[in-house]
């Protein structure tokens, strides 16, 4: 899989994942970002063609999402600071030809057409960046607790979850909530932790619990953490 690139869509930004693991394109909508997996070898027009042909659908996903997203007090403004592993980043808006958000001298700048600068938008870049971060993070994390655990996951990987921070099925595949990487890194490490030990136990018993407080000892503190501020972790 290659680096991903991005095209523009009617009123939206779409990201371009090729990857030789698929065949077929696959447009995908998730938390008010645009994607399209398709064949490492499709021509770009190919693909501007299938997004066209789509917007309506897209468009019609975007608006549920809308409708469906909590009230925010955020601007999306520059200046406004957003959260990142637990530290606060002012928000820097320019206008240019789409680019990728990118963490640069402390601040989160994001580069967008000017037609484009609304908050939808911004948030959008915004996401995608927040998204991307949590990939490799997690897989980071994961890499480095399941060598300290003595166990090894089959796939890693981040996605929109309603009401956890974490999933790990029967297969050996965890998947995480993205929007964890907005907190502190020793939340992070309690939930990675928490994921990999279900490896162990697929329940939350009294012995997955020790094996929990045995990587992360104030396990309970993290737990209540989120209980507390986990609503607030929202982009």
């Amino acid at each position: 899989m290659t680096a991903p690139s991005y095209l523009q869509g009617r009123g939206f930004d779409v990201e371009i994942i090729r990857t030789l693991r698929t065949k077929t394109a696959r447009l995908e909508v998730d938390d008010g970002t645009v994607s399209i997996i398709v064949p490492f070898a499709l021509p770009q027009e190919r693909i501007q063609k299938i997004v066209d042909e789509k917007t309506r659908w897209v468009k019609e996903k975007l608006y549920l999402h809308s409708q469906s997203m909590p009230l925010s007090n955020k601007e999306f403004i520059s200046g406004e600071a957003f959260p990142y592993l637990g530290r606060n980043y002012r928000l820097k808006i320019e206008a240019g030809a789409f680019q990728p958000v990118k963490l640069k001298q402390g601040r989160l700048l994001v580069t967008l057409p000017l037609e484009s600068t609304t908050p939808d938008l911004i948030r959008n870049a915004l996401v995608r960046w927040y998204r991307h971060q949590a990939e490799q993070r997690f897989v980071e994390k994961v890499r480095r607790y399941a060598k300290i655990i003595g166990v090894k996951p089959a796939s890693v990987g981040v996605k929109t979850f309603k009401s956890r921070w974490g999933s790990c099925s029967v297969k050996g595949e965890i998947l995480f909530h993205w929007k964890v990487i907005l907190a502190p890194h020793r939340i992070v490490d309690y939930v990675v932790v928490h994921e990999l030990c279900h490896l162990k136990h697929h329940d939350h018993s009294p012995a997955f619990w020790k094996s929990v407080e045995a990587v992360i000892p104030d396990y309970l503190e993290c737990k209540e953490w989120l209980k507390l501020m986990g609503a607030g972790l929202e982009v």
